[in-house]
């Protein structure tokens, strides 16, 4: 079952590109990523799901209802963590949150101490009196107070420090893995991406340009391969799929993507003293879609 159907969905704001026919799926259950840097369209989709904007084109349903037809029954079934959070500054934690919780109809009372505990919210201090940090800690606790079908993060760990941000993840993990939450996790960090996501999305100036599984997405694209030789003659190596290349201190480094049986016979035309092959990164196969 499809918790997010997108088709075509498209957002100008005036002449102003925001996203451009984009499509996509993600299923119940998932934790699917959605990868690009500032300015590529995240929050644009995110903000169109909540129906906070409507659209120029195109459709998109969340729990198979049209987002821009019944916002706000949606909004009642998800969370959704903006990455700028903004509140009445004069409000008590508490008071925002127990206001917040009203909108469910149904005690949250229980969950939103458990999740302040976690996230070490005081819950006494004013709004004002707050942090980025922990302004940024108000917003996850309320985004999760509901136990929503359906978690949507854009940004989530700016502000936090690294504790907080190990506490987050488990606590997203412990959603998805414990009630079986889905999660739509935008980010432009990539190292994120890789540790939460099964899939990911791609997004370059407001397009899709790629949607794999991580570990097909790993798989499939090019390979770090480093070749350490006396006397190693770089020119050896410059043939097609081989990329980046560079030799330093009796080392040769590159990317290759095609047949890895064609570089290895390449490679052991001549002796080596190692070799290594190793799996890019995410943050490595982003920047090839990028050039």
């Amino acid at each position: 079952m499809s918790i997010i159907e997108v088709d075509n969905l498209t957002k100008y704001y005036g002449k102003a590109r925001g996203i451009i026919d984009i499509s996509f799926s993600v299923d119940e259950g998932e934790i699917f990523g959605f990868v690009g840097p500032n300015g590529a369209g995240k929050s644009t989709t995110i903000r169109l799901f909540c129906s906070l904007i409507y659209p120029s084109g195109g459709t998109a349903k969340i729990l198979g209802k049209d987002c821009f037809k019944h916002g706000p029954e949606i909004r009642r079934e998800i969370g959704y963590l903006p990455s700028e959070v903004f509140y009445y500054d004069r409000m008590k934690v508490i008071d925002l949150l127990k206001y917040s919780a009203s909108f469910y109809g149904k005690d949250c009372t229980k969950r939103l101490y458990e999740l302040a505990e976690i996230m070490d919210l005081d819950l006494k201090r004013r709004i004002d009196d707050l942090s980025y940090g922990n302004k940024k800690k108000v917003g996850i606790v309320q985004g999760l107070l509901h136990q929503p079908e359906l978690i949507l993060l854009d940004e989530p760990t700016a502000g936090l420090d690294p504790l907080m941000q190990r506490n987050f993840f488990k606590l997203i993990r412990e959603e998805n893995e414990e009630r079986g939450a889905t999660v739509f996790f935008s980010s432009h960090i990539l190292g994120e991406v890789q540790r939460m996501c099964g899939r990911v999305a791609i997004i370059k100036e407001g397009r899709i340009v790629k949607i794999e599984d991580m570990k097909t997405l790993q798989k499939d694209n090019y390979k770090k391969i480093r070749v350490t030789a006396d006397d190693v003659d770089e020119k050896r190596f410059d043939v097609d799929g081989v990329r980046n290349l560079e030799k330093d201190n009796g080392a040769v480094s590159f990317f290759y993507v095609g047949d890895i049986n064609v570089i290895m016979r390449i490679i052991s035309e001549k002796e080596v003293s190692d070799v290594t092959i190793e799996e890019p990164t995410l943050e490595e196969i982003f920047m090839h879609y990028y050039e």
